[in-house]
């Protein structure tokens, strides 16, 4: 991933894990990407999941993934076809999920009050810049390591690929 382009959905500050995938779910369909896919923040936006669409990336504020350590808060947007997750910053164990099932996680503070959903967004990773609104917002290079996984689709895919 160099240079794509993507559509906004914006949320706010303190999004936790029970908004992004109802904790109700987690023992009743946590491996159904389908279904993990239909539920993906059912609880903050219920027009998502039936609206997102292959590519589009989240903006939102601050502590994003806060809560509990459950994975499907990430795969149920991996599954709803989103590329990454731009926020102001994230919990720190939804991030490092992020990364283990392949979406992209950016903090980025800058962009968040400059951007609306429905808004086009477009994420260069070899420049760490982030352009929206004929602006340009920069972030923190990822390590190698990280990239890798990420180009992989995910730790069990970058792994498997090692054998």
């Amino acid at each position: 991933m160099t240079k794509t382009t993507h559509r906004v959905w914006k949320y706010g500050d303190n999004i936790n894990t029970d908004v992004i995938f109802p904790g109700k779910y987690t023992y009743t369909i946590s491996h159904d990407p389908v279904q993990l896919a239909r539920h993906a923040l059912e609880d903050l936006d219920p027009a998502f999941a039936a609206r997102a669409q292959e590519g589009d990336v989240i903006v939102a504020g601050r502590n994003f993934g806060n809560g509990s350590s459950r994975e499907q808060a990430v795969t149920c947007l991996v599954h709803a076809g989103l590329r990454a997750v731009i926020a102001g910053s994230f919990a720190r164990i939804y991030y490092r999920n992020a990364i283990n099932n392949g979406l992209l996680a950016i903090e980025c503070p800058s962009i968040v009050d400059c951007v609306e959903t429905g808004d086009i967004l477009e994420i260069d990773m070899a420049a760490h810049e982030l352009r929206a609104g004929g602006r340009s917002f920069s972030f923190a290079p990822m390590p190698e390591e990280v990239r890798a996984i990420l180009d992989a689709g995910g730790i069990i895919a970058y792994l498997s690929a090692q054998d």
